[in-house]
């Protein structure tokens, strides 16, 4: 018995997804099994049924899934939501231009009229989660090959994912949770037509750029406005401008109050993906290779875009969103590694496999069971590695770096349905025309051309020879300088704009098929089928083995675990973590304190990097120290960090107090801290958030949009 107390209390200390406050991604309709009577002893005052209610209207009516990959919250009974400023900036974009630069000089509608809006953007509204696991594993007890079992799920899914969707009113999702040991049915209503309200300067809403990034104290009004209409019914409608502003059944009522240090702290979003529970294997594989590799090849694509950008406020304008894009990671894998290299996140993780090894022996499961599980895990991942390598490559250069790429595979896809034809439609050339033409305005071939010279040497030098394609291989073979690479870049079609447009217009059926013997068509053409025939069906094929592998080894870990509350990886789904608010300390002898202030910005400021540009508006209010309600004993509140566990897709979450009252909008992680998608050490990983008095201010004094304040509800 003594043995086993020990043990346990090993094991306790080593797993890092433990129970405790500050760890965890929960399921909000959970709540009250799980988390309430914790979140309640720390300071939140409503019931688990305040949060999350199907019956009434709760918190998480006011909470949306923001495009794809943010979430958003809604802040007035006419629809208005806010997000932050990074996940609204692709659309800020498309609206921008010399003329009008939203960009940099910031965007804010003066009426309703004015709201611009948003084609593909879309908003996504939880109806009801639903633990389906016993429906999504009917009938699979008997089935021993793993093939027909996923597809015996897969069939049950789509049957439940069918019935919820009601005809096309709801979209539904059926998502495994441990690694299949669960499922949860989600069903959501989607609002395509959402519009641009306002925006702050990229000097305010991207204050300190990517120098910042990741990076606490920070001093980023990262924040954008955006309404969602419907039509008259309040039902989800295609844009129109009879359309009327959304009437939620729930918005959240803003604080004016501010925190202090140890304020209970709560954020309701959907995080994207955590892998809180890999092998120790699976960490290294991560922290000793794919982090390193893609990290390598963004080096030199944010290189490049940075000097063709700084050169010419053209390119600057088509590349914002994608070089923030490609720098978010970017800089996200590094702290990542050195988060898990401080945190000795693969010795940890051995050392939670050696104890759970002496559980599963006290308990007959290791010889019988276990010992093959963990093994097989171990051995599986040896085997991924090469093939990881490859496929991370290809993403990084062939599927998303060198754009003619793109391009390239855009024309391919549309002359399929050309082939066998002798005529074409004019739908047909007016759709490739489109495509074709959105390619040229959003791209700058200099720049590309230099991403093309620079990124086929890596990939033809790190990736495996046997994972590349002949074709390739002798084509590097011929042109081993960037200036050969430039020559039989140019000398392709896919160069000229304006030869390929007029093509594309005029030509005849035999003519137009004649594009795929373009030398680029061709190169892209082998380097993609090597991808999707060779690498990509083995990468499918091991991912799903290891998945496999890890449901068996989860399902270890929660009979360990027995009778204990635990977190599944987040999924892009609806979750709840909370903290407090609580600064940290980074490493020996620096300690950070929970907030910044205005001060800081100015503090920062430097005409002379554009990172550091201050507004004149900005400053003005400053010197003057024209606050109004929003500040506090002489000081503008900014930014504050908590120890909520968040992930990407927690971007544009609401952060709110014991009262369930909006005090920010979570945009970050501290960089020591970005290791928490892996491994959560509670003394370092903070989210980083914007103060949503600042934001405040920034509305009603900096833009003079105090008109938007109408329609809020704010408590003092």
């Amino acid at each position: 018995m003594i043995r086993k107390l020990l043990l346990y209390t090993l094991i306790s200390g080593l797993f890092v997804p433990s129970v405790f406050s500050r760890d965890g991604m929960w399921i909000p309709s959970l709540l009250k099994k799980y988390n309430i009577e914790e979140m309640q002893r720390m300071g939140f005052r409503l019931t688990a049924e305040d949060v999350y209610d199907i019956n009434n209207a709760s918190m998480k009516d006011a909470v949306v899934q923001f495009g794809g990959g943010c979430t958003g919250e809604l802040i007035s009974g006419e629809g208005l939501l806010i997000t932050n400023h990074h996940c609204g900036y692709g659309q800020i974009q498309r609206h921008s231009s010399i003329e009008h630069d939203y960009l940099t000089d910031g965007f804010w509608a003066k009426s309703r009229a004015e709201e611009l809006a948003c084609p593909g953007l879309t908003v996504s509204f939880l109806e009801r989660m639903e633990d389906v696991t016993a429906t999504v594993l009917q009938g699979t007890d008997t089935i021993s090959n793993p093939v027909r079992k996923s597809d015996r799920i897969r069939l049950n899914s789509g049957a439940l994912e069918r019935e919820a969707a009601n005809g096309g009113k709801f979209r539904a999702m059926v998502r495994p949770l441990f690694y299949g040991n669960q499922y949860f049915l989600h069903v959501y209503k989607i609002y395509t037509d959402v519009r641009l309200v306002g925006a702050p300067p990229s000097s305010i809403g991207k204050f300190g750029g990517d120098t910042d990034n990741w990076v606490w104290p920070r001093h980023t009004g990262d924040f954008s406005l955006f309404r969602i209409y419907a039509g008259k019914d309040n039902e989800p409608a295609s844009y129109s401008k009879e359309n009327v502003p959304f009437k939620p059944k729930k918005f959240l009522t803003i604080s004016l109050k501010g925190v202090e240090t140890g304020d209970f702290t709560m954020v309701f979003g959907y995080p994207g993906r955590t892998t809180q529970y890999l092998t120790s294997e699976g960490v290294n594989l991560i922290m000793n290779q794919r982090d390193p590799d893609r990290i390598g090849v963004r080096d030199i694509k944010l290189e490049i875009m940075d000097r063709y950008m700084k050169k010419d406020p053209v390119v600057r304008i088509q590349y914002a969103a994608k070089y923030a894009g490609v720098s978010n990671a970017w800089k996200k894998w590094q702290g990542e590694i050195l988060g898990l290299k401080k945190n000795n996140a693969v010795a940890k993780k051995q050392q939670f496999e050696a104890a759970f090894k002496n559980w599963a022996e006290l308990n007959n499961l290791w010889e019988n069971k276990y010992r093959e599980v963990l093994s097989g895990l171990q051995t599986a991942q040896t085997s991924y590695a090469p093939f990881a390598r490859a496929s991370d490559y290809y993403a990084e250069i062939v599927n998303g770096g060198v754009e003619i790429f793109s391009l390239a595979k855009t024309i391919q896809d549309n002359l399929k349905g050309l082939q066998n034809q002798k005529e074409v439609t004019s739908e047909w050339r007016s759709a490739l025309l489109r495509q074709v033409g959105r390619f040229y305005r959003e791209s700058y071939q200099p720049l590309d051309e230099e991403l093309f010279d620079r990124l086929l040497p890596v990939l033809n030098s790190k990736v495996d020879p046997s994972f590349l394609p002949e074709q390739f291989k002798t084509m590097m073979a011929k042109n081993t300088s960037a200036t050969a690479l430039s020559a039989f870049y140019q000398k392709s079609m896919l160069a000229d704009s304006v030869r390929l447009l007029a093509l594309i217009r005029t030509a005849k059926a035999d003519k137009l098929n004649k594009i795929s013997k373009d030398p680029m068509m061709i190169l892209n053409s082998e380097l993609r089928k090597k991808y999707e025939e060779e690498i990509q069906p083995k990468v499918v094929a091991m991912e799903a083995g290891i998945e496999a592998g890890m449901k068996l080894w989860m399902e270890g870990i929660m009979q360990l675990e027995k009778g204990k509350a635990l977190y599944p990886d987040a999924n892009s789904t609806l979750r709840v973590s909370y903290g407090k608010v609580e600064g940290f300390m980074p490493t020996d002898g620096v300690l950070y304190k929970p907030y910044t202030t205005l001060d800081g910005v100015m503090q920062k400021f430097n005409p002379a990097i554009e990172d550091y540009a201050v507004p004149p508006g900005l400053k003005d209010l400053y010197d003057k120290k024209d606050y109004g309600r929003y500040g506090e004993k002489g000081k503008l509140p900014v930014c504050f960090v908590a120890s909520n566990h968040t992930s990407g897709g927690n971007s544009g979450s609401p952060v709110v107090n014991f009262n369930g009252e909006l005090i920010g909008v979570n945009f970050d992680r501290c960089w020591e801290g970005t290791m928490s998608d892996v491994m959560y050490d509670p003394e370092i990983c903070r989210n980083i958030i914007l103060d949503i008095r600042y934001a405040l201010f920034v509305i009603d004094k900096y833009a003079g949009a105090g008109y938007l304040l109408e329609e809020m509800k704010l408590a003092n």
